[in-house]
């Protein structure tokens, strides 16, 4: 009987493939899927690749040249591109300290290097996280011509890609070239020539061995490792490099020894530029004003250099001088009555910490908020020789305190505002109405938000220095409102005009009427002379003010004016933990007093408008117990004004807005 086989069966007369044969099919096989994924593979990762016609442009992004009021340059911005340098035309060792650190093996690879991508990824799975790259020196040509910095696997893929066609397009020499003559050595140089520049003040051809390792070492980090605002970290990286240099036979190790003992002098420009944190505010209001730059910008500033300058050194020395009591941070905004930005610090070391703490902060006001409760209790028909008693107080669940824990009884609103008596700001606000005292506070100038518990009387509200120095403007210039601006025009270097602060402005409105703005003077004036804030007189000029000192000492203030002019400083830690025992008339005082002690003479000074103008129903006199704090220290000179938390009044609790006074939304 004949065998019948399945479908699937070799039948057994079949000849059976010879290895070879298996080899060359399988192969086939093999070959075929490859080509397919292949294809595929380009179909889905190389069908959004960018442009790469014009690899040799390049497009210079516009700077930006910021004047002082008197036309002199505070600062430019934008980047920097020199013409290409022409490699055979740098010394060796400088292509050479690029290859020993960034891509050992440049000449051997074909646009992405294996060994040195296994590495990077078993030191990243050893580390538990990114601690080294394994992108060669043409991959990060691919990334910095074509591709943006999202760290992705596509984006990854297609540097991949890039990287091979860079390398059958181009020799490695012209790659090497392209690479050194494009990519970004912060500071706005972008190429080996403009940071040369930028960095040494010399054409790159003159560039030293230990100039060539230092630029090399930038690499891993333009900001981290810049010279200028990292020198100890930028000169340990240029030892690594230099090391690297000699395993690689680019240098000797007499050449190495040599470089380390010659001092690499790099050219300070932007760590000496004045007014950095203003630069920042400024900058990004220029887009917002004129949109992207195309051509290059002047933009011409109210910012004036010499009062800055003072203000830099102010903040500066009351942060070292201070710093045993844990101030670690300050900051100044300081403005004349129309709201012009004279001087403006962000903190204590822009090189250290950009983060500006003028306008981005927004820290407890403490004591210094109180001058709102008093204006609002002044035009409810208060006057300063109006007695109070300062005594224990509840409003609701809250007991609010005096620094000294102690109790003056009868004293004069004059008197419990000089020396910041928390019971006398608490019961005003209560009986004004917290609503009311809110309105104030924005109509001065106060953008941010404000609670309406019965604790913002004395300053559980938080605000930033330019709200307070707009707000207290307010005082100083005769009552009208003030919104500090920093640009007065901006033009093209042509001279088209883009943008005028001065055309289409609002007529500035009055907030402060008669006779309220002359009491709050006088009162303000007694802060200085008899009060909490004497550290702040400054010789026979007319000054007013008010000290701040929030719970736990966590926050200090002075805001302060004379005619026309005003400055806020604000000192405290970041990470919002207590100091030790600063208070507003201490350290903020301090530096207020010494920044207007260079700031005035440079002003025309004028009195405080307004004048005294004695109350209706008495006339001014002598307040014995204030005299007597006064002269003694007692109160918050040394810190009493401090605002203690409270729990959350019920609304049924809240006194009600004055008749005629409506509350505003928050």
């Amino acid at each position: 009987m004949a065998n019948r086989t399945g479908g699937g069966e070799r039948q057994s007369g079949a000849p059976k493939r010879t290895p070879l044969q298996a080899f060359l099919y399988w192969g086939m096989v093999a070959g075929v899927w490859g080509l397919i994924f292949i294809v595929g593979f380009f179909a889905v990762f190389a069908r959004d690749l960018p442009d790469t016609s014009k690899l040799y442009d390049v497009s210079r992004q516009p700077s930006i040249s910021y004047l002082d009021r008197s036309g002199a340059v505070v600062a430019v911005r934008g980047s920097q591109y020199a013409p290409p340098v022409d490699l055979d035309k740098l010394p060796a060792y400088v292509p050479k300290a690029f290859l020993a650190i960034e891509d050992r093996r440049f000449y051997w690879h074909f646009g992405f290097d294996p060994i040195g991508m296994s590495r990077a990824m078993v030191k990243n799975v050893m580390a538990g996280h990114i601690v080294a790259g394994g992108s060669t020196i043409t991959q990060q040509l691919a990334r910095n011509l074509f591709l943006t910095a999202d760290q992705n696997w596509r984006r990854k893929i297609q540097e991949l890609i890039l990287a091979v066609w860079l390398e059958v397009k181009f020799s490695k020499k012209e790659i090497l070239s392209l690479y050194l003559n494009r990519v970004y050595f912060g500071g706005g140089a972008y190429g080996i020539e403009a940071a040369s520049q930028r960095y040494f003040n010399k054409p790159a051809s003159q560039l030293t061995v230990g100039e060539s390792a230092l630029l090399a070492g930038m690499m891993k980090g333009p900001s981290r490792y810049s010279p200028v605002s990292a020198s100890q970290r930028a000169a340990r990286r240029a030892t690594v490099v230099l090391d690297e240099m000699v395993k690689t036979h680019a240098i000797t190790q007499e050449q190495r020894a040599e470089a380390v003992k010659a001092p690499v002098r790099v050219s300070t420009t932007l760590a000496n530029q004045r007014a950095q944190y203003f630069v920042d505010w400024v900058d990004a209001q220029v887009r917002s004003l004129v949109g992207e730059p195309t051509e290059d910008l002047v933009v011409e500033t109210t910012l004036d250099l010499p009062i800055q300058a003072a203000a830099e050194s102010a903040i500066h020395a009351g942060v070292a001088g201070h710093k045993g009591q844990g101030v670690q941070q300050a900051a100044l905004v300081a403005m004349d009555g129309e709201g012009r930005i004279l001087a403006y610090v962000g903190g204590a070391d822009y090189q250290e910490s950009q983060f500006d703490r003028a306008t981005a902060a927004r820290r407890q006001a403490g004591s210094s908020f109180k001058p709102f409760v008093y204006l609002t209790a002044m035009e409810a028909g208060r006057n300063p020789n109006m007695v109070v008693v300062d005594e224990p107080l509840r409003i609701g669940n809250w007991e609010p305190k005096n620094y000294t824990n102690k109790y003056l009884g009868p004293i004069t609103l004059q008197t419990a505002l000089a020396q910041s008596i928390n019971t006398v700001a608490a019961r005003l606000a209560n009986e004004v109405g917290t609503a009311n005292v809110a309105s104030t506070a924005r109509r001065l100038g106060i953008t941010s938000k404000i609670q309406l518990d019965p604790s913002m009387a004395l300053g559980a509200v938080e605000v930033s220095p330019m709200e307070m120095a707009q707000a207290y403007d307010a005082f100083s210039n005769g009552g009208f409102a003030a919104r500090g601006y920093g640009i007065v025009r901006i033009r093209t270097s042509s001279g088209k005009v883009l943008y005028d602060h001065g055309v289409g402005g609002a007529q500035r409105a009055a907030v402060i009427g008669s006779p309220s703005l002359q009491y709050m003077n006088q009162m303000m004036r007694q802060v200085v002379t008899a009060g909490t804030g004497t550290k702040a007189r400054v010789g026979a000029y007319d000054i007013a003010g008010k000290t701040g000192t929030t719970s736990d000492y966590k926050d200090a203030w002075f805001v302060g004016y004379t005619g026309g002019f005003v400055a806020a400083v604000w000192v405290g830690k970041d990470d919002n933990t207590p100091m030790r025992k600063v208070t507003g008339g201490g350290a903020p005082a301090e530096i207020w007093h010494n920044f207007m002690a260079s700031a005035l003479p440079r002003i025309r000074t004028q009195p405080i408008p307004g004048g005294i103008i004695a109350p209706p129903d008495a006339p001014p006199q002598q307040d014995p117990i204030g005299n007597i704090l006064g002269t003694l220290g007692i109160g918050d000179g040394e810190g009493g004004d401090a605002a203690k938390p409270s729990e959350p009044v019920p609304a049924e609790q809240r006194p009600p807005p004055e008749k005629g006074m409506e509350p505003i939304p928050y």
